[in-house]
């Protein structure tokens, strides 16, 4: 049976799918435009003549970027990080969101009191920086890993999913002998799937676009991740070292052009990642929308 819509359902349709559409394209223009400067020659750049079209197609920009032994250097702190990084995250936010959605816990409330006083307070730069400096780590990827190594938000979310789960699996697991650990890794996170690949995905993407760490924490070269790299590119208009690299056939290259190319190269993985746990993460995002 088809049901009859009423008017101003289908008004309020259309409006909503206009709306979103054009955010969309106007999300979409200015990564458009990069991807077509990165590909488009000098004088196009010169004279402001790309729109999101190359003009004057050619590889020569990519390739300075991919024979750059920096830009490698880069890339791997940056994985580096990403993985150790989140996979540190996610432990810590698990171990420490378990116990805290548990009612019976002596001290929770005045846990989580601290927890959300970091949510309005944030710690001020120079304290930050005196702290990393004396535990030593100042030039070294921990330095990009141990401040953020929890976060108060993401623990929250993990909580609340944790506090959804039915206690009753919990109980009979104590009953067959299993440990507080064991009902973590075997029960709450295989039942936690679609807030794990959301938190993953937060941690993941806050370690990829981190760069005022490294900028504050980094001062060696071969340490910088591919953010600072991507900072001294495009903020600091620093292109030497590529063009000081490239071959003399690779006339088609200019500053512009390079600094485009290594947007592109720095925002690809998680543009190709994300298709893959979308679904996850549009269920993580939901949750706590719906009450019973």
């Amino acid at each position: 049976m088809k049901i009859k819509r009423h008017p101003g359902e289908i008004v309020f349709d259309t409006c909503n799918a206009f709306v979103l559409v054009l955010a969309s394209v106007l999300i979409l223009i200015p990564l458009v435009h990069v991807v077509a400067s990165s590909f488009s020659s000098t004088g196009a750049l010169i004279q402001a003549e790309v729109g999101l079209w190359p003009v004057g197609f050619h590889w020569d920009n990519y390739k300075a970027v991919f024979n750059n032994d920096m830009v490698w250097n880069s890339f791997r702190n940056t994985i580096i990080v990403v993985v150790v990084g989140t996979l540190m995250n996610m432990a810590l936010t698990v171990t420490t969101a378990y116990p805290l959605s548990k009612p019976y816990l002596r001290g929770r409330k005045i846990v989580l009191l601290f927890i959300v006083f970091t949510l309005i307070f944030y710690a001020p730069i120079i304290p930050t920086y005196l702290v990393v400096k004396s535990l030593g780590m100042l030039n070294t990827l921990w330095a990009l890993m141990i401040p953020l190594a929890i976060n108060a938000f993401n623990l929250l979310i993990c909580l609340t999913f944790f506090r959804s789960l039915p206690e009753e699996l919990f109980e009979a697991a104590r009953v067959d002998g299993v440990s507080e650990f064991g009902m973590v890794w075997k029960i709450a996170v295989p039942l936690s799937k679609p807030i794990m690949y959301t938190l993953m995905l937060f941690y993941s993407v806050q370690h990829w676009n981190n760069y005022y760490s490294a900028l504050l924490f980094i001062t060696k070269q071969d340490l910088r991740p591919l953010q600072l790299y991507l900072y001294t590119i495009v903020a600091q208009n620093n292109v030497s070292e590529m063009l000081a690299q490239a071959t003399e056939a690779s006339t088609g290259m200019s500053p512009q052009g390079l600094q485009m190319a290594t947007v592109m190269v720095a925002t690809l993985p998680v543009l190709l990642i994300y298709p893959f746990i979308q679904k996850h993460f549009v269920k993580g995002a939901l949750i706590g929308s719906v009450k019973e």
